[in-house]
């Protein structure tokens, strides 16, 4: 009876589902049906698209922006009808702990280095889900490492070269190494495995300057009497037979076998397809082996004259020296068809290395996309063996990045799938294919697609079939699907988001607040909700929703909604915070629905609101002291607005959106930041922290010393000063650090950055036990409204065992950082359990993602003997937040269960997300022996 009424229930919205595929799709209806079922919709879609001066009360202002934006832009929210959660375009196993636990074993086990690079690189592409670039970054690195061949350096180098974006850095040449040896285009060009750490500096730089050295010395050949000449037109090459017998078996069978010419003094070479001028080169060559003092195109002939007579180490050297040559797009672009057309893989490698390492901007060149995009590119790179899953998998990710629905995307993609061999390559090709499709709203394609990534094992594609099955008006054989899934598989956050898609009422309630509970990290059920109380009109309550995610998720498409909502409501303000906090994220935002862009809006509803930067530097300081980090975020980018290029703002901003885990975003302000520098003190600073933040901290510390030499400053001895704190400090180094700290103190800087130094100076005082020299340090801090220092002050009063004193000043912090889940959380340690329980359930109400309350209530089952519910609890936060400590602790707690290949399990999969945490190895080990 339950698949009857749904059935009927399905059937009652059909007509919609059709219309909505025929003006998409192009829908096989026609005549009249199909125009009154267009007509129907569109009818049904304006009135449902209620403006939003229909759900406020009028109200009358004399703020010239009312009117402005009332007349300049359609002020329209979505429905609930018209939003949709994406498709993930990442391998999202079903299983994500086993996956990774398997995969550790496999890297574990394997001997071959080529292969151990392929296994990184499967690693990469299952940790993208999680969006933590410096994981993402450790994996290409390790996978650099471990290649062998040329293609798979070049490849992974560039990778690791666009995943910093240094494309954006001003005067930095795309063919810099950067001073590293994984990172040197010439050392991605010598073949084998060459072991070297992250660290290894390269030295191209002194080699280059010692054979420009050998290159200017005079060339003295040895006197060798000619025995035979070869004419080329008209004229006669003077040669020695040897040398040129020498070059390869045909010509020494020519010259010294039974054939006439081993008999002539005069051999006619018209005929062979070489000029006297490469003949001359020819002899050249034969006699000194030497290439360099002649131009590029006389080296072309001689690779192919090598081709021609099978002189292979000719060929090799022509090959090696042509390849060292390439050092810009327009050469690589010549210089490929030779090497496609010769067979010359070095020169291949090094021309697509040239237009890699200039990605993205070389895919807007349409002679470049030529190269890779068609069949017959992908079979001309297969000639030379340079069309790897890899290659294809680099250039399609960043054509995803670059744009999801054009058309060299689909066809990178088509091209990766035809390279793909193992099951995980198969899957990862065909689900990001069918994402795509889904964009182009070509549907058929795009189920074609997403069910070959399902037979190649991936589950999550059945996400995209009944996506795309829905669009083609089959929603119930859509929620059918899904259903079946929720019903095979252990229930996951995402399967209840797909099935609410194709539910209606209370069903589909219940399905995203079951989805809210599986994985809190969704948008779309706030997103939903939100909307259902706006067509409630409760316009406030709909914020109220989605200032729980955005509490925690700083999402684009939430702040955009929240702030349509404050138009709705008239608080022009609040809704202009949240567009430039937006705008910061993403500075060429348009909004999902009205196509507007950001910066438009922010025009609109600042019009006749000026403010000066005296005024903006007040609020930010009020900002900061309520830990107010959008309300900052806001400030700042119409601070930048007044004063664009301004380094120091963008350093500011950065520092901002790295607390908010925003780290794309921040690293692109720190990187303008740089561009930005008007001296080269302010530039080597800020070249610190981005070297410090991709994991090069040694070349961190010498930027600093560099911009302290030529001019001490705040900045540059904080950042001496961070970096050597981020280890595990010995009583000398701490002190070190304090005087680094004290230093900055002195130099000239704003409340906001010496509030921080003076809070981090006071965390190293307490680390050496000089609580009294830390408590005057926070309340310096505090002196100059650094709210945060309350936290440190509460360390100190523990310390001195006074617990009551440390809780009252984390309340004062609660008090003035409303929301703040991790000053509920720091407050849990100064009380007892029942109390620390209550609080730290408020932090995972206000911050689901925080890992230490779910430890903490798992620790305290345990203790209470509660096992199975110990484990249940880390199991749940596990399924939407895979963590190296949670991953640990409940190793650890199979441990003690006597579950030991549950506790191997866990230990593999912590391993694969960090394979030097010291905890998880000795567990790790010790397990080892006892299970073997």
């Amino acid at each position: 009876m339950r698949g009857l009424k749904l059935t009927e229930r399905f059937k009652s919205i059909q007509v919609h589902a059709l219309s909505s595929s025929s003006e998409t799709n192009g829908g096989s209806g026609s005549g009249t049906s199909s125009k009154v079922t267009v007509a129907a919709t569109k009818t049904q879609n304006l009135n449902r698209h209620r403006t939003i001066t229909s759900w406020s009360k009028p109200k009358s202002s004399t703020n010239n922006s009312t009117s402005a934006f009332a007349n300049l832009v359609p002020r329209q929210l979505p429905t609930t009808d018209t939003i949709e959660p994406s498709i993930e375009p990442h391998l999202k196993p079903i299983n994500f702990v086993e996956t990774l636990a398997e995969l550790y074993h496999r890297i574990e086990c394997c001997s071959s280095q080529s292969e151990k690079a392929s296994l990184f690189v499967e690693q990469f592409s299952l940790l993208r889900s999680l969006g933590d670039q410096k994981l993402l970054r450790r994996c290409l690195r390790t996978a650099r490492q471990n290649a062998e061949d040329v293609l798979s350096k070049v490849v992974l180098s560039a990778w690791l070269r666009f995943e910093r974006r240094d494309d954006e850095l001003v005067d930095v040449s795309s063919m810099d190494c950067g001073g590293y040896v994984l990172e040197c285009p010439k050392k991605n060009l010598e073949n084998g495995f060459s072991p070297c750490s992250v660290n290894d500096r390269c030295q191209c730089q002194q080699e280059s300057n010692q054979e420009n050295c050998t290159e200017t010395e005079s060339v003295c050949l040895p006197d060798e009497e000619s025995d035979v000449l070869f004419c080329v037109g008209n004229e006669e090459i003077s040669c020695v037979r040897c040398r040129i017998a020498a070059l390869s078996d045909p010509l020494n069978a020519m010259l010294y076998g039974g054939f006439a010419e081993s008999k002539m003094r005069k051999i006619d070479f018209s005929g062979s397809g070489i000029c006297p001028k490469g003949m001359r080169a020819v002899e050249f060559y034969s006699r000194n082996k030497r290439l360099d003092l002649f131009c590029p195109m006389t080296v072309l002939e001689l690779l192919s004259f090598a081709n021609r007579f099978c002189c292979e180490e000719m060929k090799s050297a022509c090959d090696a020296h042509l390849a060292s040559i390439v050092d810009n797009i327009e050469d690589a672009l010549i210089l490929i068809e030779y090497g496609l057309e010769e067979r010359a893989t070095l020169l291949v490698v090094s021309c697509l290395q040239m237009m890699l390492r200039e990605l993205p901007n070389s895919l807007y060149n349409s002679n470049v996309v030529k190269i890779f995009c068609s069949s017959e590119a992908k079979e001309r790179l297969a000639m030379v063996g340079c069309d790897s899953f890899l290659l294809y998998y680099f250039l399609s990710q960043v054509a995803m990045e670059e744009n999801m629905s054009s058309k060299t995307t689909m066809m990178l993609l088509e091209r990766l799938g035809e390279c793909a061999t193992e099951r995980w390559q198969k899957a990862l090709a065909f689900h990001q294919l069918g994402c795509v499709l889904l964009e182009r709203k070509e549907y058929k394609d795009a189920q074609h697609c997403f069910e070959a990534a399902v037979e190649a094992g991936h589950v999550y594609s059945m996400a995209g079939v009944a996506r795309s099955k829905h669009k083609q008006g089959q929603p119930y054989s859509a929620y059918k699907l899904i259903s079946s899934l929720i019903f095979e598989y252990k229930p996951a956050g995402w399967m209840y988001q797909e099935r609410a898609l194709y539910n209606m009422g209370r069903e589909k309630s219940f399905d995203l607040d079951v989805a809210t509970e599986l994985d809190p990290s969704l948008s779309y059920p706030y997103k939903y909700r939100a909307l259902a109380k706006v067509e409630e009109k409760q316009i406030k309550e709909g914020i109220m929703e989605l200032d729980k995610l955005i509490g925690f998720k700083l999402s684009p498409d939430c702040l955009e909604l929240r702030a349509w909502l404050y138009i709705a409501l008239e608080d022009y303000g609040s809704a202009m915070r949240d567009i430039r906090a937006l705008l910061t994220i993403e500075p060429n935002y348009i909004t999902s629905h009205g196509k507007v862009k950001g910066e438009y809006l922010v025009q609109l509803l600042g019009r006749g609101i000026q403010k000066s930067q005296a005024e903006c530097w007040m609020q930010l300081y009020q900002q900061w002291s309520s830990v107010d980090d959008i309300g900052s975020l806001a400030i700042i980018h119409q601070m930048l607005e007044n004063e664009p290029g301004k380094c120091l703002l963008e350093f500011r901003l950065s520092l901002l959106l790295l607390r908010l885990n925003c780290q794309k975003a921040a690293m692109h302000s720190l990187r303008m930041a740089r561009n930005h520098s008007s001296s080269m003190q302010e530039r080597l600073i800020y070249e610190g922290w981005i070297l410090y933040d991709t994991g090069y901290r040694e070349e961190a510390l010498a930027k600093a010393d560099r911009s302290i030499t030529i001019q001490r400053s705040f900045e540059a001895f904080f950042l001496k000063a961070y970096v050597l704190a981020d280890t595990s400090l010995d009583p000398e180094s701490s002190s070190y650090v304090i005087h680094l700290l004290k230093e900055a103190l002195k130099c000239p800087s704003d409340g906001l950055r010496k509030g921080q130094a003076l809070n981090n100076l006071g965390s190293i005082y307490v680390d050496c036990g000089k609580l009294e020299l830390a408590k005057e340090c926070y309340n310096n801090a505090l002196a100059i409204r650094h709210t945060r220092a309350h936290q440190g002050l509460a360390r100190v009063y523990h310390q001195k065992n006074q617990r009551k004193a440390a809780y009252d000043e984390m309340t004062k912090l609660i008090e003035k950082a409303e929301s703040n889940a991790s000053a509920y959380e720091k407050r849990s340690e100064y009380c007892d359990r029942e109390m620390a329980k209550a609080d730290l359930d408020v932090a995972t109400q206000l911050d689901p993602l925080r890992t230490y309350p779910y430890r903490y209530r798992a620790a305290v089952m345990m203790d209470e003997q509660k096992e199975t519910e110990a484990v249940e609890e880390l199991t749940n936060a596990l399924k939407f937040k895979p963590d190296v400590q949670m991953l640990h602790l409940r190793a650890a707690f199979y441990e003690s269960m006597g579950d030991l290949s549950s506790c191997l399990q866990d230990c593999q999969a912590a391993l694969c997300l960090d394979p030097n945490h010291a905890s998880t190895l000795e567990l790790y080990r010790r397990n080892q022996k006892l299970n073997y």
